[in-house]
């Protein structure tokens, strides 16, 4: 046999009737747990205004404090990374432009990490790779890639500075490293030898 649809006041008086039932419900289980069964009313703080001249007077006392600070010394970046001057490419301000410009490439290619195509996770992974290897350069000094730039678009140069020597006495070359005594190390040079 079908149940009769319930009229809008008796839906209204069971939901008032179970609301009742949980509240205390609750409340006998707050006191069996020794807990307080009434909630505090919390204060709600006003925002603080401020006149125009209690402005004026935040805004140089915080002026004054940032004078007494001084300038930023650094202490977390390599001594030789910071004293490297701005025209030299791998100088702290461009580092730190590559890094801000590399950081918002990462983010727009994060699709990439799961990517099925295995170049695209490659590439991902390149990108996050650099990313970490100029903050390291940052904190030793020790420069880990073999490229530099925004899109690391440069290729590092290597500089011998100790020679090796072979048995017979001619010094050992690699092409593309500098050496003291010829400069680059060209293929030409090693053909004609």
């Amino acid at each position: 046999m079908a149940r009769k649809p319930l009229t809008a006041e008796q839906i209204a008086a069971r939901t008032a009737k179970a609301k009742a039932t949980r509240e205390a419900k609750k409340k006998a289980a707050l006191e069996m747990l020794g807990e307080p069964t009434t909630r505090k009313a919390t204060k709600v703080r006003k925002k603080r205004t401020m006149t125009a001249e209690q402005k004026k007077a935040a805004a140089d006392r915080l002026r004054k404090a940032r004078e007494a600070k001084g300038p930023s010394e650094n202490k977390l970046i390599d001594e030789n990374v910071r004293n490297l001057p701005d025209e030299n490419p791998l100088s702290l301000k461009n580092v730190r432009q590559w890094i801000k410009e590399n950081q918002l490439l990462l983010k727009s290619i994060r699709d990439m990490k799961d990517s099925k195509a295995s170049k695209d996770r490659a590439y991902y992974q390149q990108v996050e790779t650099y990313i970490s290897n100029l903050q390291a350069y940052m904190r030793t000094g020790i420069y880990l890639d073999n490229y530099y730039g925004a899109q690391m678009q440069n290729a590092i140069k290597h500089r011998v500075l100790h020679m090796a020597y072979n048995k017979d006495g001619t010094p050992k070359r690699t092409v593309g490293y500098w050496y003291p005594d010829i400069g680059v190390y060209t293929e030409e040079m090693e053909q004609s030898q």
